[in-house]
């Protein structure tokens, strides 16, 4: 990142701040992580990241074929861009298991998948599918550890049996993110954590399998464990983030080597105090999470967030750099800590190639809610 250029051309004219998005980093991220998959066909990325329905189709033209999401909407948008296989990677219940089964009764020539932890919701998603004259293709989400959903390891495969006597729904696999991975910042640690994870996996597929089932599908990891469970051959692999990188990755996975390929643009509006200066990029304009520095300004290695608003954000030089104070109207870039939510608070993203503006993404799935 530190010999990346995000400075633009015609900076002036755009209105801050404002979500820049830099097609070269983002191509080259993509075509990184298919290379450590060892093909475009193991990929099987979330959009939750970006939620745009060009980005989707970039990725595709890259050879890209099956996108999983955590809404409706970003299923419809999906289903608009042709993606054929589609998995909602996101608990189904209330009026969202009648939403997917719509979704599929409108797409009849695309695939969508379903993940399941309860039994209950598993028998509604049957009961409405079979209705419709339908079988859903299902997924088991497994808990490796994250213990966010899924069904631990240890009762995954009685879950997985009584699931396959549900009429209306198709099981043949394993939805498996370890978003826990991330806590282990050397990759050798990371490694070892996902080894002992995958063996406890193949057994639970072993059981399955020596009572005649069918359990083929496995969608593995998230961005940090995704080199890790690259080297297992017969899985799908799930990153997000990485295709945009943002600055908590960049800094906390060196091993990964993705570049963060967006940023806000903003400006200085005030000077308040000596050594102090505050842009007009608050909370609703850049992610509040995670805890710590929400975001990189890019050239400030000597300025410290003091303070944010809705809509300001107060820094201040560290002392002895009282000279290196931005002045008002000063335009500067920030590399986000968390790109996902960030995405998520502007309807478009700006793209940057060769310095320039060349076009705009709609953030096409935002709401919650396209059509259906």
């Amino acid at each position: 990142m530190e010999n990346i250029s995000y400075k633009i051309k015609n900076e002036e004219n755009i209105i801050t701040p404002a979500l820049l998005y830099y097609k070269e980093i983002i191509i080259e991220n993509t075509k990184k992580a298919i290379e450590i998959a060892g093909g475009a066909e193991r990929l099987w990325p979330h959009v939750k990241s970006h939620k745009m329905m060009d980005m989707v189709k970039l990725q595709m033209s890259l050879g890209i074929s099956r996108f999983k999401c955590a809404t409706i909407a970003e299923a419809e948008m999906l289903a608009d861009c042709g993606v054929k296989d589609i998995l909602l990677a996101y608990p189904l219940v209330g009026p969202n298991i009648e939403r997917l089964i719509k979704l599929e009764k409108k797409y009849p020539n695309l695939t969508f998948w379903a993940i399941e932890d309860d039994i209950e919701q598993a028998k509604k998603l049957g009961k409405c599918s079979k209705e419709n004259n339908l079988v859903t293709k299902v997924l088991v989400d497994m808990n490796l550890g994250t213990n966010r959903t899924g069904v631990p390891i240890r009762k995954a495969a009685e879950f997985y049996e009584n699931c396959m006597k549900i009429e209306g729904i198709d099981v043949l696999g394993f939805h498996c993110y370890d978003g826990h991975q991330g806590a282990y910042y050397d990759i050798a640690d990371r490694q070892k954590s996902v080894d002992e994870v995958a063996l406890k996996i193949k057994n639970v597929k072993d059981t399955i399998e020596s009572k005649g089932m069918e359990c083929s599908v496995f969608i593995m990891g998230g961005t940090p464990s995704f080199p890790c469970h690259a080297k297992y051959k017969n899985t799908f692999l799930s990153p997000g983030t990485l295709f945009i990188t943002d600055y908590g990755y960049y800094s906390r996975y060196k091993d990964m080597n993705f570049v963060p390929g967006a940023a806000i643009i903003t400006r200085v509006i005030s000077n308040p105090e000596d050594g102090y200066f505050t842009l007009d990029l608050g909370y609703k304009g850049i992610a509040s999470d995670p805890e710590g520095a929400r975001g990189k300004v890019v050239g400030l290695e000597n300025a410290m967030s003091v303070g944010q608003n809705e809509e300001h954000w107060i820094f201040k030089m560290n002392e002895g750099h009282y000279e290196e104070t931005p002045k008002v109207g000063d335009v500067l870039y920030v590399i986000p800590t968390h790109i996902c939510p960030t995405s998520a608070l502007y309807s478009e993203a700006i793209i940057i190639e060769g310095g320039e503006v060349v076009e705009n993404w709609d953030v096409t799935a935002r709401n919650r809610k396209i059509t259906i």
